[in-house]
């Protein structure tokens, strides 16, 4: 076959690979919630095998393997062989844990108890304690996306499933809003810490951390946009536009981040500066010309040719500050039923905020659009999240009580042990270098997709690449926990 031959195949097999990610319209939000309520079904059958049977204390080889096909293969599979039928799998799960439970309770071996020492009656418990069911949902969100990214580009993958073009919603455009919430979330962190010292710092010295967090995510934006280009890789321009990529969506979060941390002052409330940063960018698309300027501008320039990312990068800012507004709700420690109010609160106003936005008898009849970030897309974004956290404190609650419900102050050690003894070794692994496994997990996909036709395989071969791509990144990211190294981008 001669070169001319070889190029021409090669752009029309790119061509087709570009119209299959190209003007889908999504599915229905019940359905993306039946499918991402596997990840909890498989956190209430892994925290009853571990609360009921211990099976994952000694964390050994069978045990690595449960929690891959509970928390990594049970997500797989919901997005791929049970597309169709969720809520079987989300029974079978359930069923499954119920029949675990009722069977007799493993005695673990008592452990002679000791005097508590000087030392032990005078600690201070910790008050931004690691907290095991944001681990659990920040683990199992990394495990969805990086399992997404590559899925996508096989048949086995429901077209409904992947991004929407325009308009309407889908299991990928939660997972990418869900992304920048969970930063948000962890991004409150540092904050908490800041007023627990008594501290406050200025904005220059904001802004001069902010852009030292977010030099290397835009470096590896950089990567992205060359390697893409350079290697004629498949691109959906109307995703974020022709240069623009998801890393500069989060490399350019946190410097704006510490300028609304100054309008903090004003509007005590991420959740309150995230709803009007929302409105004023929705009245904008609604009062102007932005909104046909995003969806249908020729790309001339370079505003307009990446016109997606630029403008949806209000709309995200909008998601970080509803994170991070959760956040400082989640993190400190706390009472547990204080907690669980709150969270159902809040879960409560953005479902009543986003059927308000989206509603066309009693609201304000908008469709939610990841590709303009628009008010309707943020408020699904934090309604569905702080549902998911929701989800994930209730489990802990009901089956690892031992995490809050301390008459004395445990030693850091104690904590940490019963910690580790009711979180997921797998989730534990995802959590804690995930941008990293994120990043793995894309170099991967690119891997894939320039070796295999993805979109000529069997459902059997697509099936075993999507495994395959699985326990390679799973076991890198446990491999790193295990040899107890943390990269952070």
């Amino acid at each position: 076959m001669s070169r001319a031959a070889e190029a021409a195949m090669a752009a029309s097999y790119k061509a087709l690979k570009e119209d299959f990610v190209s003007n889908l319209t999504g599915g229905e939000i019940g359905e993306i919630n039946y499918v991402t309520a596997v990840a909890p079904a498989a956190v209430v059958l892994w925290s009853v095998l571990q609360s009921r049977q211990s099976l994952f204390k000694p964390y050994t080889p069978l045990a690595f393997a449960v929690d891959f096909l509970l928390n990594v293969a049970a997500i797989l599979l919901a997005t791929t062989l049970y597309a169709k039928s969720p809520i079987l799998l989300n029974t079978s799960l359930l069923a499954l844990a119920a029949l675990v439970y009722f069977i007799p309770k493993q005695t673990p071996p008592k452990k002679a108890k000791l005097p508590p020492s000087k030392q032990t009656k005078d600690v201070e418990p910790n008050p931004l304690p690691k907290k095991q069911f944001l681990t659990t949902y920040r683990g199992s969100m990394m495990v969805i996306t990086s399992i997404a990214i590559l899925a996508v580009d096989f048949k086995i993958f429901p077209r409904r499933f992947a991004k929407v073009e325009n308009w309407g919603t889908s299991l990928m455009d939660v997972g990418v809003g869900s992304f920048v919430f969970s930063a948000g979330v962890v991004a409150a962190r540092p904050i908490l810490k800041e007023k627990l010292a008594g501290k406050s710092t200025s904005l220059s010295t904001r802004l001069y951390r902010s852009i030292r967090h977010s030099l290397p995510l835009l470096v590896l934006g950089l990567i992205r946009l060359y390697s893409v280009k350079g290697l004629d890789y498949a691109e959906h321009v109307t995703e974020y536009g022709v240069h623009w990529n998801f890393f500069f969506t989060l490399g350019f979060l946190p410097p704006f981040l510490a300028l609304f941390q100054s309008a903090f002052e004003y509007v005590p409330s991420y959740a309150g500066l995230a709803i009007l940063l929302g409105v004023a960018y929705q009245a904008a698309l609604e009062f102007t010309s932005l909104k046909a300027f995003i969806l249908t501008a020729p790309r001339t320039n370079l505003l307009s040719q990446n016109r997606e990312g630029i403008f949806s990068f209000f709309g995200y800012l909008a998601v970080f500050l509803a994170g991070q507004s959760t956040g400082m709700v989640v993190i400190p420690r706390t009472q547990r039923k204080n907690l669980l109010l709150t969270l159902a609160a809040w879960s409560g106003i953005w479902i009543l905020l986003f059927v308000f936005s989206t509603s066309y008898k009693y609201g304000l009849s908008l469709s939610v659009s990841r590709r303009l970030a628009n008010l309707p897309y943020f408020l699904w974004i934090a309604a569905f999240n702080s549902t998911q956290i929701l989800a994930f404190c209730l489990i802990e609650t009901l089956f690892f009580p031992a995490l809050y419900n301390k008459s004395t102050p445990s030693s850091p050690k104690e904590e940490e042990e019963v910690y580790k003894a009711s979180t997921s070794r797998v989730l534990e692994a995802f959590n804690r270098n995930g941008l990293f496994v994120f990043l793995a997990a894309n170099l991967l996909t690119g891997a894939v997709n320039l070796t295999v036709p993805t979109l000529h395989v069997s459902d059997l071969v697509a099936m075993g690449i999507l495994i395959g791509h699985a326990v390679v990144v799973t076991g890198l990211a446990v491999g790193l926990d295990i040899y107890d190294i943390s990269i952070k981008l």
